[in-house]
């Protein structure tokens, strides 16, 4: 799955690495190492641009708030629960499957967090002599430092509550589309000793990682078949991700900041995997 993850890019730079067309300096984001459900996210997306006079699609850097609010929801709070939309289900979901159809987008990140019980921890759990295990948190992120660009969709709610002027009138809310986490040795990791062999040893699920070819046809919103658009589900190239431990402190979604990446030379102890 995806329930956290860093995004700590300048808004500048994903605009030139995206070739985004429009964004708007106001809705700039704060470097965040620590994203979480429920906040603003940034996102790439391509539709109209509501200020010109062209229906042509336009691609635009948004900020989107994470946790994915379907049209006909009665509230919003059910986003919190749709942070993330399974890639083999999601075009028969009636949360998903409009949005899958017509309003797909990006969302950069430098890697996403995954928590695993180690061997250890688990063993003691099985045995009753812990009711809760411990978990070692993971930074997954691309080897080669590239930006991650995860696939989402997205979606509009009206809140009837308040006047269609209001600010908070409309929500823009989004999902991150995963997959089956990758069953392959993961990148730079040789011979044995501890730790994971694969990102299926952390989580059997992970965020659906684009390759750059496959951008533009992700978020082109003139292709609306659903059979047309299944192909773009696939899993990325294997080996294409590292994993390393890194301190527990992420586990706190109050603490932020660049510290929280730094690669441990080990688990934490009580985490061993």
């Amino acid at each position: 799955m995806c329930g956290r993850y860093s995004a700590s890019r300048r808004p500048e730079d994903l605009v030139g690495l995206f070739d985004v067309e429009k964004w708007k300096p106001e809705e700039t984001l704060a470097p965040d190492w620590n994203v979480a459900p429920t906040k603003d996210v940034y996102a790439v997306l391509e539709r109209p641009d509501k200020d010109a006079d062209s229906p042509d699609p336009v691609r635009q850097l948004r900020m989107l708030r994470w946790g994915l609010v379907p049209s006909w929801a009665k509230s919003p709070d059910v986003g919190v629960k749709m942070i993330n939309a399974r890639a083999e289900t999601l075009h028969e979901r009636s949360s998903y499957r409009k949005a899958f159809a017509a309003r797909r987008c990006l969302l950069p990140a430098d890697g996403y967090y995954e928590w695993a019980t180690g061997r250890s921890e688990r063993a003691l759990e099985e045995q009753g002599k812990k009711k809760r295990a411990r978990k070692q948190p993971y930074f997954v992120t691309p080897t080669d430092g590239s930006v991650m660009a995860m696939a989402g969709l997205y979606e509009f709610w009206r809140d009837r509550t308040l006047p269609s002027e209001h600010p908070r009138a409309w929500w823009v809310t989004c999902t991150v589309v995963t997959t089956e986490a990758e069953n392959t040795p993961l990148a730079g990791r040789t011979g044995g000793g501890d730790g994971p062999r694969s990102l299926a040893e952390i989580h059997p699920r992970m965020p659906l990682v684009l390759p750059a070819e496959r951008w533009a046809a992700w978020l082109d919103p003139s292709r609306t078949d659903i059979d047309d658009l299944r192909p773009l589900l696939a899993p990325p190239p294997a080996g294409m991700m590292r994993a390393y431990p890194v301190s527990t402190e992420v586990s706190n979604v109050r603490n932020n900041g660049p510290e929280l990446l730094k690669e441990l030379e080990a688990p934490e102890e009580g985490t061993l995997f």
